[in-house]
C-alpha cells in the first residue's frame, strides 16, 4: 500500500491543534484526537498551499505565550 499523504490525486484536509500547528491529512482517514478541521478540504496542493499562507509563525502557541509573559 502506498503512503496515502503522498496521493497527488487524492482528498485532504487540513488540520489544527490547540497549538495552531498545522498538518495536512487524508480525507478518508479518521482525524486523530487533539486535531480539528483547520482549512480547507481540496486537493493535496491545495490544502499545502493553505497550510503556508495560514502557519507563518513555528512557534507552538504555549511557546509565544511564554515569550510574551517574558518580555512584558
Amino acid at each position: 500500500m502506498a503512503n496515502p499523504f503522498d496521493d497527488e490525486s487524492g482528498r485532504f484536509v487540513t488540520l489544527v491543534n490547540g497549538e495552531g500547528q498545522y498538518s495536512l491529512w487524508p480525507a478518508h482517514i479518521e482525524i486523530p484526537g487533539g486535531w480539528s478541521v483547520g482549512g480547507p478540504e481540496g486537493s493535496r496542493q491545495e490544502c499545502l498551499d493553505a497550510i503556508e499562507a495560514a502557519w507563518t509563525d513555528m512557534r507552538p502557541a504555549g511557546l509565544v505565550r511564554a515569550m510574551e509573559a517574558d518580555a512584558g
